[in-house]
C-alpha cells in the first residue's frame, strides 16, 4: 500500500512539474535561448534536490550531505506548493486574457513589405508591363509609346512597422502577446509564491511565540490553582533547524517561569550522533516540578531508545507508559503509537491503571489520536502536538482528516485536550496560516 501511495504522489509531482515548466519556461521563453535552458535546468535539478532532503536522512548518508540538499530541497517543495496554487487560480485569468486577443501571429522578420503601385487610376496596368510587354528601361519608354502617366493611386512608402502586425500580437518589448500574458501571469505568481513562503520562514527562524490558556480541572485542589505547565512539542532538530533554534526555544520557556516543563514529542529528526550538540541547550531547562519527555512518531524513525537516554542525560524525566505522582495531580505519560512497530506502543493500563481516581491526571501524549483511550482511562487533561496546526495552508484540511483536534483546547466527554502547534517545522522550515507556538497551560481549579 505504501509504495502505491509514494508512486502516485510521485506521478503528480512529475505532471505538476510539467504542467509548471510549460507555463512558466516554455511559454514564456524563446526555443533555445538562456533563459530557457535556465529554466528547464531548474525543472529538473530542483525536484531531485527534494527528492534527496527527503530520503538522504533515512538512507543514512552523512550530515553534512544531508545539510548540503535539504534546504533548496526542502524549500523548493513549500515554493512549489503555492506557485502552483497561484497558478492554478492564475488559469482563468490567463484563458480571460487570451480569448479577448486575435489569433497568435508570429512577429514578422522580413524586410518591411511594400504596398503594389498603380498608376493612372483603377484600368493601368503596373509598373514594368506594356501594352508590348516590354519593360520600361531606356528612358521610360514602353512598346510604341509612353505609358499612361496618371496620378499615383497608392504610396510608395513602406508600411510603418507597428502597422504590419497587429498591436493585439507584440508588446513593446518585441514579444508575442501570448508571452507577454505568460511573462506577467507568471511573474506575478512567482512573486507571490516566494513571498508566502519568506514571511513563513520569517516565522519559523525567528522563533515560536507564546500562547497562555487556561484550563479548569474539577479534581484540582485549590492550592494547585495557577499551576503552569509549558508545552512545546515538535521541535525538530535536523539538518535545517539546529542548535539556535533550540537556544530561542529554551530561553523562550525560561522566560515564562512555569512550574513544569513538558516535551510531548518529535524532538528530533535524526541520531545523537549528528544532533547531540543541537540538543545541548536543553540541559539549560529551569521548572520547579522538573521538564518530562514523551517519545513522538520520529523519534522512532531516529532511533527512540538512544534519544530517551540522552535526554535523561539532558536533565529531562521521560515518561515511557508511567506516571509520576506529583503534590497536586497525577502526570502520566505514554510512548507514541508508532513505537507499536518496535513493540514500545502506548501502554495506558501501565500509565494510568492502578492509580486514585479521586486525584486529577495530566497525560502526555504525542498524537491526539489516543483521546479515547484516556477518556476511558479517567484522564482530566490530555497534552498533545504532532500536527503542526496543519503548518502549510491548506494542509490543516487533511490534518482534520487524520486528527480529532489540529490545534486548541477541545474537551471530550469528562477529558479535554490541548494539543500545540509544535515549535519548529518538518521538512520545509515553513510555516503559512499555522504559526509555531510554546504553550503556558495554567491549570484552574473550581475551589478558588
Amino acid at each position: 500500500m505504501f509504495a502505491v501511495i509514494a508512486v502516485l504522489v510521485l506521478a503528480l509531482l512529475v505532471l505538476v512539474h510539467r504542467w509548471l515548466w510549460i507555463r512558466l519556461v516554455r511559454d514564456t521563453t524563446v526555443p533555445r535561448g538562456t533563459a530557457r535552458r535556465i529554466g528547464t535546468t531548474l525543472a529538473f535539478t530542483l525536484p531531485l534536490l527534494s527528492l534527496a532532503a527527503l530520503t538522504t536522512g533515512r538512507a543514512g548518508a552523512p550530515f553534512w550531505l544531508q545539510q548540503s540538499v535539504a534546504w533548496p530541497g526542502y524549500m523548493w517543495l513549500a515554493v512549489l506548493l503555492y506557485l502552483a496554487l497561484a497558478m492554478l487560480l492564475a488559469e482563468p485569468v490567463r484563458a480571460l486574457l487570451l480569448r479577448r486577443a486575435p489569433a497568435h501571429i508570429q512577429p514578422l522578420q522580413s524586410p518591411q513589405p511594400l504596398r503594389r503601385l498603380r498608376r493612372g487610376g483603377p484600368g493601368a496596368e503596373p509598373p514594368g508591363l506594356s501594352g508590348s510587354g516590354r519593360s520600361p528601361g531606356n528612358g521610360g519608354r514602353a512598346g510604341r509609346g509612353e505609358a499612361p502617366q496618371g496620378p499615383a493611386t497608392a504610396l510608395d512608402d513602406p508600411l510603418p512597422r507597428e502597422q504590419s502586425l497587429s498591436p493585439a500580437v507584440q508588446d513593446p518589448a518585441g514579444a508575442t502577446r501570448r508571452q507577454f500574458v505568460a511573462r506577467a501571469i507568471g511573474g506575478a505568481a512567482a512573486l507571490a509564491a516566494t513571498g508566502t513562503v519568506g514571511y513563513g520562514t520569517y516565522g519559523v527562524l525567528r522563533g515560536p511565540r507564546v500562547k497562555r490558556v487556561q484550563v479548569p480541572l474539577a479534581k484540582l485542589p485549590r492550592a494547585a490553582h495557577g499551576f503552569r505547565i509549558a508545552v512545546v512539542s515538535d521541535i525538530h532538530l535536523g539538518p535545517v533547524l539546529g542548535h539556535a533554534h533550540t537556544t530561542r526555544i529554551v530561553e523562550t520557556i525560561n522566560r515564562t517561569q512555569p512550574d513544569l516543563i513538558a516535551v510531548v514529542g518529535d524532538l528530533v529528526d535524526g541520531n545523537v550522533h549528528d544532533l547531540g550538540s543541537a540538543a545541548e541547550p536543553l540541559r539549560r531547562l529551569r521548572a520547579r516540578h522538573g521538564s518530562y519527555f514523551v517519545t513522538g512518531n520520529h523519534e522512532y524513525f531516529s532511533g527512540a531508545q538512544q534519544w530517551i537516554d540522552h535526554v535523561r542525560e539532558l536533565g529531562l524525566t521521560p515518561l515511557e507508559n508511567a506516571r509520576r505522582a506529583l503534590p497536586y495531580f497525577d502526570l502520566a505519560g505514554v510512548n507514541d503509537v508508532q513505537g507499536e512497530t518496535e513493540g514500545h506502543g502506548p501502554d495506558f493500563v501501565a500509565a494510568l491503571g492502578d492509580r486514585d481516581r479521586a486525584r486529577a491526571a495530566v497525560l502526555m501524549a504525542h498524537q491526539p489520536v489516543v483521546i479515547h483511550d484516556a477518556v476511558r482511562h479517567g484522564v482530566d487533561l490530555q497534552l498533545s502536538g504532532h500536527t503542526h496546526g496543519g503548518q502549510l495552508w491548506p494542509g490543516n484540511y487533511l490534518a482534520e482528516l487524520a486528527n480529532p483536534t489540529v490545534a486548541g483546547l477541545e474537551r471530550y466527554g469528562d477529558t479535554q485536550l490541548y494539543v500545540s502547534r509544535g515549535a519548529g517545522a518538518w521538512g520545509p522550515p515553513v510555516r503559512v496560516g499555522a504559526p509555531s507556538d510554546i504553550t503556558v497551560v495554567e491549570l484552574a481549579s473550581y475551589q478558588a
